[in-house]
Parts: structure tokens; sequence; C-alpha cells
């Protein structure tokens, strides 16, 4: 099997980011600790930002565009992109403490129109019909969680993945608290609050006001004239279109994914300053 260089499939610039995992200069690292807090509105935000606390994917995709492993530790190609083998790292666990192991990513990925196989504990080979060159962007989409056994519990009260946070508590489009997990193999590169909350606030103006009076550290698509003198949050991507306002206590990445709250990462990505 001849090896697709990575380095062809990176951005220009991805051996210096690839450094710097968090995505961050020396002087704005992380502070780890406290309970980050979020309100969003009614519309999926929710359930997007707690599937990416709770489970991984085989790949991801930083804040930076640099596409890193997650729970894959490397993939190779064939010379036609078709056939495609994966190591997956060896020190994955579930929150229910079992090991991931290759038969829970193929019993994950059956949806994904090719033969997945496992050829180990921690490997496994994806045959495609046509080949792709992109097929690790397309295993960061957030579709393609690894749950144990490829069984995704739909009430997320329930859900145990393999990410930086586990359940304490969850009612669907109303309220989520997680705990950051012990010894994750993320440690010290993501998951920096001790605990993520998510509140689901309907209206665009009681979110902001849950920020400005401080309830909340985040708030999703605020309503810009509830938040009072602007100078007092960290407004993104601008002060003029704002998708996400932040209290000045919280730590921001130097980049932030083009998707909605930071592509969903936003509770493993951001920190209380």
């Amino acid at each position: 099997m001849t090896r697709i260089d990575r380095r062809a499939l990176f951005a220009s610039g991805a051996a210096a980011a690839l450094l710097a995992a968090t995505g961050l200069s020396p002087e704005a690292r992380p502070r780890e600790g406290g309970r980050l807090r979020l309100a969003v509105p009614r519309d999926g935000s929710m359930e997007r930002v707690v599937r990416a606390a709770v489970y991984d994917t085989l790949t991801e995709v930083g804040p930076d565009g640099v596409l890193r492993g997650e729970v894959a530790s490397d993939w190779q190609a064939s010379a036609d992109a078709r056939h495609w083998e994966i190591a997956l790292r060896e020190d994955v666990s579930f929150h229910d403490g079992r090991a991931l192991t290759s038969a829970d990513v193929a019993a994950s990925l059956a949806s994904l129109d090719a033969e997945v196989e496992p050829l180990g504990a921690h490997h496994l080979r994806i045959s495609l019909a046509e080949g792709d060159t992109q097929l690790p962007w397309r295993l960061a989409d957030p579709a393609r969680i690894i749950a144990p056994g490829g069984e995704l519990d739909r009430d997320l009260a329930h859900a145990v993945g393999s990410g930086c946070y586990s359940v304490l508590r969850a009612e669907r489009d109303r309220h989520f608290l997680g705990r950051k997990v012990a010894g994750h193999y993320k440690a010290g590169r993501a998951g920096w609050a001790d605990e993520v909350e998510i509140v689901v606030i309907p209206d665009a103006a009681v979110r902001a006001e849950a920020l400005r009076d401080g309830f909340v550290d985040v708030a999703a698509l605020p309503r810009a004239e509830a938040l009072g003198e602007r100078g007092g949050y960290q407004l993104h991507p601008s002060e003029s279109d704002i998708a996400l306002a932040a209290s000045r206590t919280v730590g921001v990445p130097r980049t932030i994914g083009p998707g909605a709250l930071d592509d969903g990462r936003i509770t493993e990505r951001w920190w209380l300053a």
C-alpha cells in the first residue's frame, strides 16, 4: 500500500500548526478549571455541542483549519485512494470504562458508503467503491461520531462516548451539565473547564441579558442591543455580525472554527481565563 503524503492534504503552514494542537500562541495558553456556561437558542445547537463534548470522531478539523487525528493516530491510503488503513489510539476509553476498539469504529461507520473491516483491536481498513482523497476530512464530520458498539443513545442523559466530557445531567432542548473526564487522552490539549453547562434560551434578548447579568459566560446569537456597552464583551465574528458574545473572563482560541459555536467544539476549546 502506497502512503498518500498527508502534508499534501494539509493547508499551507500546517506543520507549524500541528505543533500547537490548541491553535494558540504561547502567550495565550488556556487555564484549567471552573464551569463554562453557554446560552444557546432552541435550534439544535445544544445537541450539536453536547455531541462534540461527549463523543469523538476519527479525525477533527482544528480551529486553524488543519486536519488532525482524534481517535485515529494515523492513516494511509492506496495509490488510488480507494483503500485506507487507519491506526487508532490505544489510550482511548469510553466513559463507562471500556476500551475503544476498531469494532466500535466499524459499527459506528456502518452508514458510510464503504466496507469497514477491523484488522486488529486498533487497526482497520476502509474500502471505497471509488477513490476519495478527501476521506480523512469526511471522517471529521460530527455525524461520524464513535459510540460503543456503534449504538448512539438518542437520549442525551444516557449518552456514553469517549469525548472530554461525560454526562452529569441532560434534558433535550433545555439543559446539559457535563464533567471533565479525569485522565482523558486529550488532557493538556483540550477540555479546559472542569464542568460545562449549556442552557437553552429561545429568546435572543434574554440570552443577551443572561450574559450581561453574569448568569452565563457565552451567548449564541444574542440580541445585540440587549448587551449594552459592546466594549465589555468579545464579539465573534465581528461587532456588526455577532454570532457569539463572550464575557471578558472567557479565554478564546486565536482562531475559531467557521461553523456554529466553533464547529460545535466550543466546550473543549474555550476556557475561563
